[in-house]
């Protein structure tokens, strides 16, 4: 099912995203076609053609939207303005013949609804000018702009049309169309840091890092409001109208295996006690809910199955604590089991957490993770059908776009892959990676219609040391490193990152293959104290987390770039919250 539009904000109506190949958008031209339909149909729709140019090559997007009735397989055509040259295309077949070009569609593609889109992409070559083309044509027919309306309506209409379907059926993109999730508790504290007013209304994610979190436990960040008491905050904000409620499941057995600040209060083996006293109560009280107008979003288990790719032995990233998890099987059989249980409740849709590029965007690690995300969704009774999408990022600062350099470029003969940050992965940013990988998790046999989160919450790097454009040529590394707007020291740096800002605003449907830019973090708690600091909640201190540390394999044995005075993960650190508003991007306003 494809599912492709134009961003837009929480609470518009818009269909979900289906598949592209690109890592960045730079320049846009929309143009309006009519597709060939039954005379008796309305027809009309858009064509947005979007590309990335680097010179002598570029990436083009192209969307069709169709405003009329219903498309059954279709053709769009076009002619080049100049000597531009198809290379490669993907999401349809196509032919070209000098400047003119015919696009059909793929065959699981070819059905277009109402109000529906599908998009295709391709790579090409060019010299001279790389104008967009003037105008296109759908099936034959010219475009104009407008819907034609139906010349020989229906004369009796169905006087009794269907019911409305119920709030609590699955829709293909649950933030179109809905607002989102205010968790009180953090709106508060953002709201009484100075400047913090300008983002307290901005929804983020609910966080079950414990058992007593069910229920409420004080924590500094949740109070003492429970699950069910978020459920019932969340249907006064609905009042009626489809809203969004977005709750993190983390607390596996051993959870964390490569990161002590983020350890968990459960055992490695403890995952009879994940499923009875985690789980299984979690999915009793979503149950309650399910026939309300909420949409309950699931993000499972963060920063678990990857680690089972590339912190096990035969990796110099290993730890003791990810081979265990790996040789027991309950990072596979919990994720397996949330899946499953809340999966079975019809207004919940589970998205599996899946890392960053900076994590397992190498082919060592791509493939390899995708294909373990495959055997946790057919685990403990879990089928692929209970996987709605994949986060990437979460929690973390990967850079959502990198617009100054790509996978492909060479810099006097050396790959920009070779440079020292890029370090031979084959993604460059957050946006790219959580694409690509959607069509490897396609491959591997989820559903074709699955789609993505990307965690914006602290990836904006904006401020005065946001580059403007690319750096010198005078090697790989310094046009790399002059470019590039993550400024962390390493990849692999993930703990309170200094100088990192607040990302893109949450919105719905941003991009192709992209169902939401979430806060599933929220901006302002801390990723793990910078010192040991006696907690109960089994979270433990690790040297990512402090400033002075030298690193390890893990952050190519790199300064840690955190901050200093960073109180127990989860809790309020407020230079943190003031360096993310510092260095929004997009700015505040």
């Amino acid at each position: 099912m494809s599912r492709i539009h134009r961003a837009a904000t929480f609470g518009s109506s818009r269909a979900r995203r289906g598949p592209a190949a690109f890592s960045a958008l730079v320049v846009g031209a929309a143009l309006a076609i009519v597709p060939s339909t039954p005379a008796s149909a309305d027809a009309g729709c858009a064509v947005d053609y979007t590309v990335n140019d680097w010179g002598s090559g570029f990436t083009a997007n192209v969307e069709i939207t169709n405003l009329g009735d219903a498309v059954n397989g279709w053709t769009l055509e076009w002619s080049f303005p100049g000597n531009q040259q198809i290379t490669n295309l993907w999401s349809g077949t196509h032919t070209q013949s000098g400047a003119n070009v015919a696009v059909s569609d793929a065959g699981y593609n070819g059905a277009i609804a109402a109000d529906g889109s599908v998009s295709f992409g391709f790579n090409a070559s060019y010299s001279g000018s790389n104008a967009a083309p003037l105008a296109f044509e759908l099936n034959g027919v010219l475009c104009d702009g407008a819907v034609d309306p139906d010349p020989d309506p229906d004369p009796d209409p169905d006087p009794d049309p269907d019911p409305d379907p119920d709030p609590s059926d699955r829709v293909d993109n649950p933030y179109v169309g809905a607002d989102v999730y205010v968790n009180p508790i953090w709106s508060a504290n953002a709201a009484a840091e100075p400047g913090g007013a300008a983002v307290a209304d901005q929804p983020t994610g609910v966080w079950l890092d414990r058992i007593g979190a069910i229920e409420g436990n004080d924590s500094p960040t949740t109070g003492s409001m429970g699950l069910r008491d978020h459920l019932d905050e969340a249907l006064e904000q609905a009042d009626g109208d489809p809203l969004v409620f977005q709750v993190v499941i983390y607390n596996l057995p051993g959870r964390d295996c490569a990161a002590l600040a983020s350890n968990g209060e459960l055992g490695p083996d403890e995952i009879d006690r994940y499923k009875n006293e985690y789980i299984d109560p979690i999915a009793d009280i979503l149950a309650d809910y399910e026939d309300t107008e909420l949409r309950v979003v699931a993000t499972i288990e963060i920063d678990s199955l990857p680690n089972l790719v590339t912190n096990v032995s035969g990796r110099p990233t290993a730890t003791p604590e990810c081979d265990v998890m790996l040789a027991n099987g309950n990072y596979v059989e919990g994720v397996g089991y949330a899946l499953a249980s809340l999966g079975a409740i019809g207004n919940v849709y589970n998205y599996v957490d899946a890392g960053h590029h900076g994590w397992i965007g190498w082919e060592d690690n791509f493939t390899a993770s995708a294909q373990i995300f495959y055997q946790a969704a057919n685990a403990a009774g879990a089928t692929p059908s209970d996987v709605h999408g994949f986060i990437a990022n979460t929690a973390n600062y990967s850079a959502l776009k990198e617009d100054h350099f790509a996978i492909g470029q060479t810099i006097g003969g050396v790959p920009v892959r070779q440079s020292s940050w890029v370090d031979w992965n084959n993604y460059v940013d957050e946006l790219g990676f959580a694409q690509g990988l959607r069509q490897e998790l396609v491959s591997q046999g989820f559903p074709s219609d699955i789609g993505m989160l990307i965690d914006t919450s602290r990836n904006g790097w904006g401020g005065p040391d946001r580059p403007t454009g690319p750096g010198p040529q005078t090697s790989v590394d310094a046009y790399v490193d002059g470019g590039r707007y993550d400024r962390r020291i390493h990849l692999g740096n993930w703990c309170n990152q200094s100088g990192a800002g607040l990302g893109e605003r949450p919105q719905a449907a941003p991009e192709p293959g992209i169902d939401a830019y979430v806060w599933m973090k929220p901006p302002g708690e801390s990723d793990g104290s910078s010192e040991l600091i006696d907690n109960d909640e089994g979270k433990g201190f690790d040297r990512m987390c402090d400033p002075t540390y030298e690193g390890n394999a893990r952050n190519g044995n790199s300064m840690s770039g955190a901050l200093p005075d960073a109180p127990v993960a989860g809790h309020w650190f407020s230079a943190q919250f003031q360096e993310l508003l510092d260095n929004a991007y997009p700015p505040l306003n």
